[in-house]
């Protein structure tokens, strides 16, 4: 690689860098980032497919786990002692964060669901009960848990429809928190096929549908689940001149996301008369 091109690169993480930090701070996500990363303060592992190995990254995970538990915490505060399973977990980051900020509440019970037997061990060695199944046929175990957690999943899964009203009339689940990709239009994944990258791909590395939050309404919705608090965190800040990372954001990346708190609630669902 030549030098301009190590130097414009150096330069382009470090400009994203910079948006992040402002993004965590305007947001005010700052305190709960860093109280997170006192409970676990490595998160090298957190995907199955690729180590957490530098700044940015790291950075970038942390403000999105900060915005993740932040809509938990919102939940938490009004059930004791639940059950939460967190679906398409593959290290038990986002359980170990709330086993350390809820240590209070003893009776919680967390678990995680990973189709990946390595992800699951992982999991497992660090003391975290795991279940290793396909989120798609969730039905097949015995999982009730009072809160689902579906983190960076749904954008990952053939048929989400199905998978959400599978979660909304066969669990006792009170509340399902996702976050998605946020994006201002709606459009496919499927960026091995518009590449033309020939090569074997997998549900954990392939997005399908990515569709912007209006769009994630009508599905959660028509699958069973009411709105009860709508969230989105920006990964720049809209009041700095590093708002216009918004552009690299988007070329390269995400806009940042979007979260839901859903609560089951069947009646749109019942509408529709062809659930399998």
């Amino acid at each position: 690689m030549k030098e301009d091109e190590k130097y414009f690169i150096k330069c382009f993480y470090w400009l994203l860098t910079a948006s992040l930090r402002f993004a965590s701070r305007s947001q005010g996500l700052d305190s709960l980032r860093l109280n997170l990363e006192r409970i676990v303060p490595d998160i090298s592992d957190q995907y199955s497919s690729f180590k957490i190995n530098n700044d940015f990254y790291t950075l970038k995970v942390r403000n999105i786990h900060a915005f993740q538990i932040s809509l938990v915490n919102k939940i938490l505060e009004n059930i004791k002692g639940p059950v939460i399973a967190d679906i398409g977990d593959s290290s038990g980051t986002h359980l170990r964060y709330i086993i350390g900020l809820h240590y209070k509440n003893r009776k919680i019970r967390c678990l995680s669901v990973n189709m990946d037997p390595e992800a699951v061990e992982r999991i497992r060695s660090k003391g975290l009960e795991a279940v290793q199944a396909r989120v798609e046929d969730l039905q097949n175990y015995d999982i009730n848990a009072d809160v689902f957690l579906c983190f960076e999943t749904l954008e990952h899964l053939m048929d989400p429809c199905t998978f959400l009203h599978t979660l909304s009339s066969r669990t006792r689940a009170q509340f399902l928190i996702i976050t998605v990709p946020y994006l201002s239009k709606s459009r496919i994944g499927l960026h091995h096929i518009r590449q033309d990258r020939k090569q074997d791909v997998n549900a954990e590395n392939t997005h399908i549908f990515e569709l912007c939050p209006d769009d994630w309404d009508l599905i959660v919705k028509h699958s069973g689940w009411s709105v009860v608090e709508r969230s989105l965190y920006l990964q720049y800040p809209k009041w700095s001149i590093l708002g216009l990372t918004k552009y690299l954001w988007k070329k390269y990346d995400f806009l940042g996301f979007y979260g839901l708190i859903l609560k089951r609630d069947n009646f749109w669902s019942l509408y529709y008369k062809d659930w399998r």
